[in-house]
């Protein structure tokens, strides 16, 4: 049954000229005083989903992104700063990218945040896709294999410091502590200083559902997160896969447990009228995403017309349409929304946490409009129970 609501912001600022007839993506470059304004958008919309019954807010990090798409550099810095400006939401990492941050002080940051908002953060950590970024940190992205050893590592050492009293650890990447003499005694295990004490409740996105990847998951106790798989046979198989893992570890669970489904949603009197308001959004969501691999069934040719506003006009390029029909999208009055959530609820009767979002493009004020207009008009059609804060 659903019963938690977010929503997430990955730190798109307000641009023009978007869309496929709009600006190239690599052409893009904004200003330092249009980039910083993340944070200003980001503290509007904290403000909105407090205001309007959400239960997480859930933040994306990302550095380098000139071109304005994904801005925020630091969650738990970020979430300190809206916490004061709210009452009882919570801030999730969606995600932290562990390879570009060494675990321990990954483990720090989250711990001070955690006890600075009252418990109002929650740990969510990533493999990370940008190779601009990954790499740049000094960290493998291309080799997938060490992109993955690397992240296990770093994982299990941010878990441990927060869950354990004190720990080692002493694997291929990380040697912790290291044997030095230390004030008359040899080094031999660390402690993380301060932590709240409170249980950390982990998430991690879930993309391609390989069994080595939901085994850690399920071992280490964390939750998934799926973005762009809410329609058809995709979503089936990753919640399969997640409860097959779920069994291996010894849990029983119904298709959703500990899974939180992420879904793009537009509210308007008509579907009609939804998907005309934002079909801008979804096609510069294509623009940028299509090109890293997220976007199924985009051609080479396709992508090569997503650098031309001319050739992309001819191109055959997904359309909202399409990806309302399959699911992915949410779009329709707010009576259609919710008999759309209430068939995920049926498909999936394990899943609790739905996150509602917005592509990168869309405005403040419409981001703000509409989550408004959810909180209002979805949202008390499952979330009966009293939110409480921290």
């Amino acid at each position: 049954m659903i019963t938690s609501f977010g929503s997430l912001y990955a730190g798109h600022v307000d641009m023009d000229d978007i869309g496929f007839q709009g600006i190239p993506v690599n052409s893009r470059r904004l200003p330092d005083d249009q980039l910083a304004t993340v944070f200003e958008k980001a503290a509007a919309i904290a403000k909105v989903l407090d205001e309007s019954g959400f239960d997480i807010f859930w933040l994306a990090e990302h550095h380098f992104q000139r071109e304005g798409h994904e801005c925020i550099p630091n969650i738990p810095m970020l979430a300190v700063h809206l916490a004061h400006l709210t009452e009882g939401i919570k801030f999730g990492c969606a995600f932290n990218v562990a390879p570009m941050w060494h675990p321990l002080r990954l483990a720090e940051d989250y711990a001070a945040a955690d006890i600075l908002t009252g418990g109002r953060l929650i740990l969510g950590v990533g493999r990370g896709y940008h190779t601009r970024e990954v790499e740049t940190f000094g960290a493998p992205l291309r080799d997938s294999d060490a992109n993955r050893e690397l992240f296990e590592e770093q994982v299990e050492i941010v878990l441990r410091a927060l869950n354990e009293p004190s720990f080692s650890f002493h694997g291929k990447y990380y040697d912790i502590p290291p044997r030095v003499p230390y004030r008359g005694y040899e080094l031999e295990e660390i402690t993380l200083v301060p932590k709240s004490g409170r249980p950390v409740e982990c998430w991690q996105p879930i993309v391609s559902a390989s069994r080595r990847g939901v085994d850690f998951m399920a071992k280490y106790g964390m939750k998934g997160f799926i973005g762009g798989a809410a329609g058809g046979d995709q979503a089936q198989q990753v919640m399969t896969a997640w409860r097959d893992a779920l069994l291996r570890v010894g849990r029983e669970a119904e298709l959703g447990t500990d899974l939180a489904i992420g879904i793009p949603m537009h509210v308007a009197d008509t579907e009609e009228k939804a998907i005309a308001e934002a079909s801008a959004f979804f096609e510069e969501n294509v623009k940028v995403f299509a090109p890293l691999g997220f976007v199924r069934d985009v051609t080479q040719e396709q992508l090569k017309a997503l650098e031309d506003p001319v050739m992309a006009a001819g191109a055959g390029l997904p359309t909202l349409r399409d990806a309302v029909k399959g699911g992915a999208w949410l779009c329709g009055p707010p009576e259609r929304i919710v008999e759309r959530l209430e068939e995920l609820q049926a498909q999936f009767p394990g899943l609790e946490h739905v996150s509602v979002g917005h592509a990168v493009g869309t405005p403040q004020s419409v981001v703000l409009e509409q989550l408004a207009w959810f909180g209002k008009e979805v949202i008390p059609a499952f979330d009966r129970r009293p939110r409480q804060a921290g």
